[in-house]
């Protein structure tokens, strides 16, 4: 019987010895390697394993939203539901507002903490607002509220004026 084609696989490792990964090379100790994340999964990375797979997936921790005023009365620009589990979460808001007319512009920089029941929201006193106004739009204003189990970004606008708002958080959560 000829042996022409049979694969002679004695010197083969029963196990993979080196794992690629995009910057450097993983050998195993023992027949295992660890996969680790920053701040353990907290951070916006977490993996989890099944079989012979790792699957790494980004947790977006980012919000954005849009609004308009016309006149002096307020618009929600992001409304963020906290969830059923208790903790904090911090966010890290920009807000940025255009009146086309005059033209005339503003912008804020927020940070702002809400505990959460898991049921019920709770805004931590003390949020820190930086606001950058054009003089027709002193008296525009953006804070973060909350209402129900949900933080919400929320914009006043100006007698007579229509203003175009934009709003993007960054959140960090502990629970």
């Amino acid at each position: 019987m000829s042996q022409a084609g049979i694969i002679n696989a004695s010197g083969m490792p029963a196990v993979p010895t080196t794992f690629v990964t995009d910057a450097g090379n993983v050998t195993p100790a023992l027949n295992v390697i660890n996969v680790v994340t920053p701040g353990g999964g907290t951070t916006g990375i977490s993996t989890s394993g099944a079989g012979n797979t790792i699957t790494i997936t980004l947790n977006d921790t980012s919000i954005s939203g849009t609004g308009q005023t016309i006149g002096a009365v307020t618009a929600d620009i992001i409304t963020f539901p906290l969830g059923a589990v208790a903790g904090t979460y911090t966010f890290n808001v920009d807000v940025a507002s255009f009146e086309p007319t005059t033209p005339a512009g503003a912008g804020y920089g927020i940070v702002a903490s809400v505990r959460t029941t898991g049921a019920a929201a709770v805004l931590v006193p003390n949020q820190a607002v930086d606001e950058m106004e054009e003089l027709a739009l002193v008296l525009a204003d953006a804070v973060v509220t909350v209402a129900g189990n949900n933080m919400i970004v929320r914009a006043t606008g100006v007698a007579a004026l229509t203003l175009d708002w934009k709003a993007t958080a960054r959140y960090t959560f502990r629970g």
